[in-house]
């Protein structure tokens, strides 16, 4: 690389010790964000079956349930509130609490939308025409049970921003990249110190033009949305498009619609994507609420997606003609900016699959 090219990538680096961590404090020109919000709630979240059945006043059965060794429960208190008291059916819990399906359902993939051979360099997947994605971490504030990426390889991202340094100088050699998506884990995870340098050098890369985030972390974490994230979201020249992940309208109580505000007065566009669950959502009148809330808020419902096949998942599955079924009776009752595009996403192709 020449120093041209390495002024452009790192002018703005974080100090290495500390800019693969999620959680350090911050430093710099940036806004501080209070320490005893967003972090201290991935501090205090659930982290162990019977803790997430207690916390919704639930006793833990003495069987049925498990602590998956590769993929362990974990949800914020904020998301957990929100969940109806004493409903072992309550569409929010059966998202994040194991069960014993998850150990008999193995004929799904590991790999179901194939991530690694999209892989061009760690942490980053090219699948699309003029995209690319970024896997900025792989923490999450959730641990869903229906996650595609569950298996992902997640040790071998990057793990400073002089590792991101490949990735960002082949999106700077390639012309025809004109938008990168940041995914993760959740890439709002990372301390907004590491994500404004990762944005700034994006930014400084004449072609992209538009900049997506897809995050679960205003719903999980409503208070994430704070000045720091606000300042480097505001700040880029970049069309800037952050993608929620809402399954149900009881995910959207007053926190989360206060964190959709601020998210819009930085002109950030906002959608939603959902996946088809059984039990979750698998009704007209659960979806319909869900796509009138989401528009109510200034979020356009964007996806609805068919279950990736991953493996310990297919409890969740819904069969895509039902699926048909209840986004045409969607039709019959919203306007169309309301009803999502029914898709599925097919390992290898070159798009999203439209199933409807």
């Amino acid at each position: 690389m020449t120093p041209s090219e390495s002024n452009t990538l790192v002018s703005h680096s974080v100090g290495e010790e500390d800019s693969h961590d999620v959680l350090p404090h911050f430093q710099g020109g940036l806004t501080v964000c209070n320490q005893s919000s967003w972090q201290g709630s991935l501090r205090a979240a659930i982290r162990s079956s019977d803790e997430i059945l207690r916390w919704v006043g639930i006793e833990p059965p003495e069987t049925e349930l498990k602590n998956s060794s590769h993929f362990s429960p974990f949800a914020t208190r904020e998301f957990l509130s929100r969940v109806m008291k004493g409903d072992r059916n309550d569409p929010l819990l059966l998202q994040v609490l194991p069960v014993a399906e998850e150990e008999t359902a193995n004929s799904g993939l590991l790999d179901p939308v194939g991530d690694g051979p999209a892989e061009i360099l760690p942490g980053l997947l090219h699948k699309y025409e003029g995209r690319v994605l970024l896997v900025a971490t792989g923490a999450c504030a959730i641990h869903c049970r229906y996650c595609f990426r569950q298996h992902y390889p997640y040790s071998g991202l990057p793990k400073s921003t002089s590792e991101w340094i490949p990735a960002l100088k082949r999106i700077q050699e390639d012309s025809s990249i004109r938008e990168v998506i940041l995914s993760g884990g959740d890439p709002l995870m990372l301390v907004d110190e590491k994500l404004a340098w990762l944005v700034r050098e994006l930014d400084a890369i004449p072609h992209l033009r538009r900049l997506r985030i897809h995050t679960r972390l205003p719903v999980m974490i409503p208070q994430r949305v704070c000045p720091s994230l606000l300042e480097w979201l505001s700040s880029t020249r970049l069309s800037s498009w952050m993608v929620l992940h809402i399954n149900h309208a009881n995910e959207i109580d007053r926190d989360v619609s206060g964190a959709v505000d601020r998210l819009k007065k930085t002109g950030c566009q906002l959608l939603n994507q959902s996946v088809l669950l059984r039990g979750v959502n698998d009704s007209v009148e659960a979806l319909v609420s869900l796509s009138e809330s989401l528009v109510d808020l200034g979020i356009v419902p964007y996806y609805l997606h068919q279950l990736d096949p991953v493996q310990g998942a297919s409890h969740f599955e819904v069969p895509v003609e039902q699926g048909r079924d209840l986004v045409s009776k969607m039709r019959a009752r919203l306007p169309g900016y309301a009803v999502p595009r029914y898709v599925a996403e097919i390992a290898g192709e070159s798009h999203k699959s439209l199933l409807l």
